[in-house]
């Protein structure tokens, strides 16, 4: 496998924590976990590879740095909806002739592969639809077989979305998908991206964990349907403050207005104590910020303190979430009786 050395430092993917907002009109990010010796494949001798892909789809290509230890890059792809999809089979493909061994190809027929996409959490009601209906209408489209993962992955709002099929039914699935990410892109601002191998980096800064708690897709914004249960908090554009020394950002989550009172808890005693731990000033809007009836969080504080606020809210979200569905499970029963 070729080394870092043989491809150019462009290739690696964006080093910033924070998704980019992309033109809305034609241009897609879209990412993939793959292994090192399929990162290998994809870049190839000299970089050649990966240099003809971008010349025979024109999208900007690149894989994420070796991290010693770490046994997953990213593979992060940039174009045109068509050209991103064309790019992706081409790659499947090349997986496909040159390692049939590899996981990404692990089905025992040839022509059956899959690939691990990183969405945003706060996109996957888009991916999935009213009722599972959009993801049922990809699948039956492609020919592919769509797997999203329940929970997020560690230290970010990203979760992977396993496309299963043949490499032209992946393409064509990709395609689908990248439609509806460019349909409602406003949502994925904001999204912690995923870095393999963070926890590792970080253990001495922050608690390691396995993973982030995973929530129904959040509402999207003038529509009022609802998921069936507790909404997540959708994550806004996060914005640097004038403070650079002390490298606080500035981070708003909307959080529905009927879950705010279990982050607060009695007296403000969770709301106190997820300050404490986190490091982050947080402040409360007293009232809804829009028509939704959703209330605005406003976090400060360095990106690990803040990414460890989000955690504890998320957690007690999650914690909450749980309750209210044992609860309304436990009503079922004691009807049905």
């Amino acid at each position: 496998m070729p080394s870092d050395s043989d491809h150019k430092p462009d290739d690696a993917s964006p080093p910033q924590s924070r998704s980019p907002s992309p033109n809305p009109q034609d241009t897609l990010t879209l990412r993939a976990l793959v292994s090192t010796k399929d990162a290998g494949v994809i870049i190839g001798k000299a970089g050649r590879n990966v240099a003809d892909l971008r010349e025979q789809t024109g999208v900007k290509a690149g894989v994420s740095k070796v991290i010693q230890g770490v046994h997953e890059r990213v593979l992060t792809i940039t174009g045109s909806v068509e050209n991103v999809a064309k790019a992706y089979t081409h790659i499947i493909n090349q997986l496909v002739t040159s390692n049939p061994t590899s996981p990404i190809t692990s089905s025992p027929s040839p022509s059956h592969t899959s690939i691990r996409l990183l969405i945003s959490h706060n996109l996957m009601g888009t991916i999935i639809g009213r009722n599972g209906l959009k993801i049922k209408n990809i699948q039956d489209g492609s020919g592919a077989r769509m797997i999203a993962s329940k929970e997020m992955l560690s230290q970010s709002t990203e979760r992977i979305v396993e496309v299963q099929g043949s490499p032209e039914s992946i393409g064509h699935a990709i395609e689908e998908i990248g439609k509806c990410l460019l349909e409602d892109w406003e949502r994925g601002t904001g999204t912690v991206l995923y870095h393999p191998g963070s926890d590792d980096r970080t253990a001495g800064n922050r608690r390691s964990t396995n993973s982030l708690p995973s929530y129904n897709s959040p509402r999207r914004n003038g529509d009022n349907r609802r998921a069936p249960s507790p909404t997540s908090p959708s994550l806004q554009q996060a914005s640097i403050t004038s403070q650079p020394v002390a490298n606080l950002r500035t981070q708003n989550i909307s959080i529905p207005s009927d879950m705010v009172g279990c982050i607060i808890g009695r007296g403000g005693s969770k709301i106190t104590e997820i300050r404490r731990l986190s490091g982050s000033k947080i402040s409360i809007a007293k009232a809804p910020h829009d028509e939704t009836g959703e209330r605005m969080f406003t976090i400060v504080g360095t990106p690990e303190a803040n990414e460890k606020a989000l955690f504890l809210l998320y957690n007690q979200l999650e914690n909450e979430k749980e309750r209210r569905v044992g609860r309304e499970s436990q009503q079922q029963q004691e009807l049905q009786d």
